[in-house]
């Protein structure tokens, strides 16, 4: 159940002026020269390995898109577990078919994004990314199934509440290897189970091959079963606006990430734990891939500087780090802004 966010990417783009184009990410103040796509997995790293492996995605539909100028920058924090990636990738390929008329859907484009990311750069992620940052609504959180892309768009009323990034400032280097791991796990427990996926299985079934498995791989794969059932609870408190039930569900989805799923960190944990101390805190959890990047919290518009006060002293204390802060709220994803 994810959302797009007042926070994103600008890009401007245009028909290159000579050669292969320029690239330019103002954000980290690079330049770029695209040519070959690198061959060797370690060499697809970067802001430049996403765009490039949009154009790998391209090249295996057959479509060769002349070169182009572009230059980005926006207000996502890199590493926050924002889905940054996601949104460049959309914003590249977007403009791409805007400028050369290549005639993909909204869809075909996902797509393409997605898989610039599992096949080019190497993170076994799902589609959830790519598909809030490009179907995005204002107000709206998207109850997505992954599987056959169809969603349903619930309005969201959070009468007298808001939503607060609190951002970590970490980001600890084990985070995409540990993804593409726990996704082996669990496809592998599906296999083994006669199952295409997790998700077309209980945990009483579960449960049968207990006990000849790694302890800790079980619990990965039962917290995706109990995750599934926590995104079907969290729609309907959603659409009876029930947030202090929505709340409590964020509390036990980040306890399952930390605990069974071992993707959080104790920075991440730090910042939950307190926002449970917090009066006008109704729930929180960690956000995107783990090990680091930021928690998100559903506290009462009244009580927003009390949260933030304690969470900066108490983070400086703890850990020697500045925590920045992110009020969001659910917007519109990837759109044209101008065209020329």
């Amino acid at each position: 159940m994810p959302a797009a966010i007042d926070r994103g990417i600008v890009m401007a783009m245009g028909k290159a002026a000579e050669g292969n184009g320029k690239w330019i990410a103002t954000y980290v103040k690079e330049v770029f020269s695209p040519g070959s796509l690198p061959s060797h997995p370690e060499n697809r790293k970067g802001w430049q390995a996403y765009l490039m492996g949009i154009h790998s995605e391209l090249g295996k539909k057959g479509i060769f898109p002349d070169p182009v100028d572009l230059v980005f920058s926006g207000n996502i924090p890199p590493g926050a577990g924002l889905s940054s990636s996601a949104a460049l990738e959309n914003a590249f390929v977007y403009g791409l078919n805007e400028i050369y008329e290549l005639g993909l859907s909204p869809t075909d484009m996902v797509s393409i994004s997605h898989a610039a990311e599992w096949d080019y750069v190497g993170v076994k992620c799902g589609i959830m990314d790519q598909y809030a940052s490009m179907f995005g609504q204002e107000g709206k959180a998207i109850f997505l199934d992954c599987r056959s892309m169809v969603s349903e768009m619930i309005p969201a009323n959070l009468e007298g509440y808001q939503w607060l990034l609190l951002d970590t400032g970490v980001k600890h280097n084990l985070a995409d290897s540990a993804y593409n791991q726990r996704r082996e796990v669990c496809e592998a427990i599906a296999t083994r189970l006669g199952a295409n996926s997790l998700r077309e299985l209980s945990v009483e079934q579960l449960e049968q091959i207990r006990s000849a498995i790694p302890a800790a791989d079980y619990q990965k794969a039962l917290y995706v079963l109990e995750e599934n059932e926590r995104v079907l609870r969290a729609r309907e408190a959603i659409k009876r606006n029930d947030l202090k039930k929505l709340g409590e569900l964020m509390y036990l989805s980040h306890k399952g990430l930390a605990e069974q799923y071992a993707v959080s960190c104790e920075e991440l944990d730090f910042l939950v734990d307190l926002a449970k101390e917090t009066e006008g805190v109704l729930g929180a959890r960690m956000m995107g891939g783990g090990f680091g990047g930021c928690t998100l919290n559903l506290v009462h518009e009244n009580e927003v500087q009390t949260l933030l006060k304690k969470a900066l002293n108490s983070y400086r204390e703890r850990f020697d780090l500045t925590l920045k802060d992110y009020p969001v709220r659910f917007a519109s994803g990837c759109c044209l802004v101008k065209s020329i």
